[in-house]
């Protein structure tokens, strides 16, 4: 009886969550139904002449269903810039969205969400994983502190402690995931440098992209600068909680054919917690050639991160202690920190072969190299480390050129466009793990791995009012790994806390992803779509390195993990409402999990996820919109000791709301964003039987505004002060006892700039 009330109520919520934004929007559904809609034209499949364009996305952009309308920002208005994102920031971004058009431009069949420049800009949010966390089903992850967002990760479909290796994260549809398990760090890209971010969730991206798209992927676009004028700069500073201070630049210059960009940011902090500090800087450089039939460009990046790890504050009911209490912004770690140096350069070109066909050739090499430094905690208030240390540097480099032919054209009269290509990335890595710096390493890791991959996506315009597309991917990966041991090195003589040798690992595998999708529009209101994929994740090099429990010798050996997705929805675009709801589910094989207990890697049995995400945006007035969304989310393991059980740190429940006011002609503009999730088990738990991490929501609010060349900005960010935390680990000994990772109250920031 109880089995079967608890299935109702599944179903009671997965149902609900549909309808949860349409009642947030309710006051004006019935208005919205009686605006005269636009007429869809019918299915038009363009050539991705942008280098800068996802492969999925054609040339011209849409609104999306999720966008938020920023009143100022339609030139028919004919007021002046947005409020905070000046003539620089207009000159370099191209095309952020329409009106008109199909009500969608991603890969067709998939639930989809495009963030604008100017949403970017007008959010009360400090970090980008924020901005990215109000899209529906969109779980955010900290374990140091969300200084500026520093490695916080961005969980797509419910991963949970695995998020960054099943988002796939791409910068002008480039992928950025390493073969490591550090995964991409958000906060290292400049926002004023981003023309839009494109969210497609679900696994049918991993036909263009490859592995890691298991969740979902994020698609970050840049500035470019091309198309501007002459010369377009902006400056901006601000200072907010706990002595943060910060600064950017961004210039664009264009001369004929040639242009050129730059943007770069700055930022200091102390953290919201003892040894917590955040030093960081970022730069984005770009160089582009356009003409009517070629175009090509230079990107290069670099990024340099100092970071504090604060660790975990400890709760033990058995003997009365709970950090989180008397000492929350303490530390247990105070000398563990973590540095990051970043470079890459990416060049390309597209070039026109014939009428409707081009070919599309960029490459690169990214480098990156950290040193961490963990020395447990402080044992009995000594002022001393743990001798239980580790420090670690490694170096990884990866270079990749990825060529591609799309070709549009009509078959028997029908619209089609063909995208097919070839990936090649080749990556080495490196690290040195003993027990303090400069001291001779007790393991050596050498890994190197080759990934050869070619795909093919066919999309075809069945009737002017249906699209349908299908795909395929086959890759192949190669991997050599060693371990160089040396038994006499510091940490083994002295503190006998090293594993042996690993033993060598060669292996070859092909895996293959797909995809079929459909989407059909009923009338110029109301559309249909569905599809249906399969996607692999390969290992990390960290995974197969911790691939053995502590007491034994490693094995480099884990299986790749495989996921089979459907998903069926709709879309509404009525005048000044849109809407975009869906249903998923996934079944997994061969998940890859951590057990903290023995620090090492294991294959779960099967799992499965599945839920619902639904977002509306309505545009009340031109000076008024509201935007909301919900989501169910579930993620469960499907066999073994603890099937039916919650996979640790997923909530069950998100929802976000928001409004942005344009109050007076862009001299003061009011933003606010709603974040809410409800509580989620601990890593750690797979049990589920210790306490949940509980729920909780946060409010940012933001007051703007420009004036000619200037602009500012107030944002005061979780404004009623919840005492809050995503991240927290059971003890796997002591029942009760905990780690948590507590994030800041409420904080302040402060903002003033120019363009020139």
């Amino acid at each position: 009886m109880s089995s079967t009330i608890a299935t109702r109520q599944r179903r009671y919520w997965l149902a609900s969550s549909f309808l949860i934004p349409v009642a947030s929007l309710g006051i004006s559904g019935a208005q919205a139904q009686q605006t005269p809609s636009e007429q869809l034209p019918p299915i038009e499949i363009t050539s991705p002449t942008d280098p800068n364009r996802t492969r999925a996305k054609p040339t011209y952009d849409e609104a999306s269903t999720s966008r938020r309308v920023v009143p100022a920002a339609a030139p028919s208005t004919g007021t002046r810039p947005a409020a905070g994102t000046g003539t620089a920031s207009q000159s370099v971004s191209q095309g952020a969205g329409g009106s008109g058009g199909r009500q969608f431009s991603g890969i067709v069949g998939t639930a989809s969400t495009v963030i604008t420049a100017e949403e970017i800009a007008h959010s009360p949010a400090q970090t980008l994983q924020e901005i990215i966390a109000q899209t529906p089903g969109v779980q955010l992850t900290s374990l140091f502190g969300g200084v500026n967002g520093a490695k916080t990760s961005v969980d797509l479909r419910g991963f949970g402690a695995f998020a960054t290796s099943n988002t796939l994260v791409l910068i002008n549809g480039r992928r950025l995931n390493d073969i490591d398990m550090a995964g991409v760090d958000l906060s290292t890209i400049p926002r004023d440098s981003i023309e839009r971010i494109e969210i497609t969730r679900g696994n049918s991206g991993a036909v263009l992209y490859g592995d890691n798209a298991v969740g979902g992927v994020i698609n970050i676009v840049l500035k470019n600068g091309v198309s501007g004028p002459p010369v377009a700069m902006r400056a901006e500073a601000g200072v907010g909680s706990f002595n943060q201070r910060m600064a950017s630049v961004s210039t664009a210059l264009n001369s004929g054919p040639w242009s050129t960009s730059f943007y770069g940011n700055a930022i200091k902090s102390d953290g919201y917690r003892v040894n917590n500090a955040l030093d960081q800087r970022n730069g984005v450089g770009n160089l582009n050639y356009t003409t009517p039939d070629l175009k090509a460009f230079l990107t290069v990046t670099g990024d340099d991160q100092k970071l504090g790890f604060p660790g975990g504050r400890t709760v033990d009911p058995s003997i009365g202690l709970n950090q989180l209490v008397t000492d929350r912004r303490g530390t247990n770690t105070p000398f563990d920190y973590g540095n990051q140096q970043g470079a890459s350069a990416t060049a390309g070109f597209t070039k026109t072969l014939w009428d409707g066909a081009e070919l599309i050739v960029d490459g690169g090499v990214r480098d990156k190299k950290t040193q961490s430094g963990f020395f447990g905690a402080i044992p009995f208030a000594s002022p001393f480390p743990s001798f239980s240390s580790t420090y670690n540097d490694a170096s990884l480099q990866t270079w990749s050129i990825t060529p591609r032919l799309s070709i549009k054209n009509s078959i028997l009269g029908v619209p089609s466009q063909i995208l097919t290509g070839i990936d090649y990335y080749d990556a080495t890595f490196r690290q040195d793990r003993g027990a303090f710096k400069g001291l001779a390493p007790t393991h050596i890791y050498d890994l190197s791995q080759q990934t050869l991959a070619g795909y093919w996506q066919h999309t075809v315009g069945l009737l002017p009012t249906t699209d349908f597309s299908y795909g395929a991917r086959i890759q192949n990966t190669s991997l050599s790994a060693r371990d160089r041991f040396d038994a006499n090195a510091p940490g083994c003589a002295m503190f006998f806390n090293c594993s042996d040798q690993a033993s060598p690992l060669d292996s070859n595998e092909t895996q293959y992803a797909l995809h079929v999708g459909l989407e059909h529009r009923l009338n110029n209101t109301f559309s249909l779509f569905g599809r249906a994929a399969r996607a692999f994740r390969t290992p990390t090099v960290d995974e197969r390195v911790s691939s053995g429990p502590f007491f034994v010798p490693g094995t480099f050996q884990l299986k790749t993990q495989t996921s089979h997705d459907i998903e069926g929805g709709f879309r509404v675009k009525a005048g000044a409402f849109q809407m975009q709801s869906s249903i998923y589910g996934m079944d997994l094989e061969n998940e890859i999990h951590f057990i903290p207990a023995l620090f090492f890697n294991v294959n779960l049995g099967p799992t499965r996820r599945y839920g619902s995400e639904t977002s509306a945006s309505l545009r009340v007035s031109d000076n008024l919109s509201l935007r909301a969304g919900a989501a169910y989310t579930r993620a469960v393991f499907r066999e073994g000791p603890f099937a039916g059980n919650d996979v640790p740190l997923v909530s069950r429940y998100t929802a976000m709301g928001g409004v942005t006011w344009n109050i007076w002609q862009n001299y003061l503009v009011f933003d606010a964003t709603l974040r809410a999730w409800s509580e989620r088990t601990m890593d750690n738990d797979q049990a589920n039987t210790q306490r949940r991490i509980p729920a909780d929501a946060t409010v940012d609010l933001k007051l703007s505004g420009a004036y000619e060349h200037f602009f500012w900005s107030l944002s005061v960010n979780n404004l009623f002060d919840a005492l809050y935390y995503d991240y927290a680990i059971a003890s796997s000994f002591t029942p009760g006892r905990f780690s948590a990772y507590p994030l800041p109250g409420r904080t302040y920031m402060v903002k003033v700039g120019a363009t020139f």
